[in-house]
């Protein structure tokens, strides 16, 4: 499944996160990469121990617990704290899986990566190039969002950064372990909320129908969900 949520960050924070960066001294992406991963990528970091990148972090976590839609198509147990990237013109990230067990540095404890989230905090319009392109069933699909919005999609999807040819992309992203680690079901689960969300908005709350599909559905994550 693949969702794109608007305004994660308001425009007030992308300025904020944007000025931190640009103070910040940036590395190697290659340091958070995996062996197989690290030959096909070329991009700079900020390191993920840095003061900076957990302050920044902190605020991006904060701003996802207040997203009902990352929260319903998600379903977060544990979030990797978040990291931030930055392609120049001519950088790129071929194509990747990301590892499938990730340590927090701080904490040591791993978490599994269900769900992975790019973060945009460059506009669309500032480089050329850059787009985020996942591979799934239905075929391959480009990504460039606005500063602030998100994707998320399977951490099992074949993906790459296209090659910047103008301009400079920045962008935090992380990993998600969901409650609910299969995405199939995820993917029923996150269509029904929607669904059950649209239909609230047109039949009172105490309806019979939208109390038992309620139910239906805090049922299925009882029966779905690893804690």
């Amino acid at each position: 499944m693949l969702v794109s949520i608007r305004n994660i960050l308001a425009a007030d924070e992308v300025a904020y996160c944007r000025q931190e960066l640009a103070k910040s001294a940036w590395v190697d992406g290659k340091v958070t990469a995996g062996e197989q991963s690290a030959k096909a990528k070329t991009n700079l970091q900020i390191p993920q121990n840095s003061e900076i990148s957990e302050k920044l972090g902190s605020l991006i976590l904060h701003a996802l617990a207040r997203s009902e839609t990352f929260t319903s198509a998600a379903l977060p147990l544990r979030v990797f704290p978040p990291l931030f990237n930055r392609y120049d013109e001519g950088m790129n990230f071929g194509l990747h899986v990301d590892n499938s067990i990730r340590p927090d540095p701080k904490t040591g404890f791993r978490i599994r990566t269900d769900v992975s989230s790019t973060l945009f905090l460059s506009d669309s319009d500032e480089y050329e190039g850059g787009e985020l392109e996942i591979e799934d069933t239905y075929g391959s699909h480009k990504v460039k969002l606005s500063a602030g919005d998100l994707v998320l999609y399977p951490a099992s999807s074949l993906h790459r950064v296209c090659p910047v040819t103008g301009g400079s992309r920045w962008a935090s992203f992380f990993w998600t372990q969901s409650m609910v680690k299969d995405d199939n079901a995820r993917t029923l689960l996150y269509k029904m909320d929607q669904s059950i969300r649209s239909v609230r908005q047109r039949v009172p709350d105490d309806d019979h129908a939208v109390l038992t599909l309620t139910s239906v559905y805090h049922n299925l994550i009882r029966h779905w969900a690893e804690l």
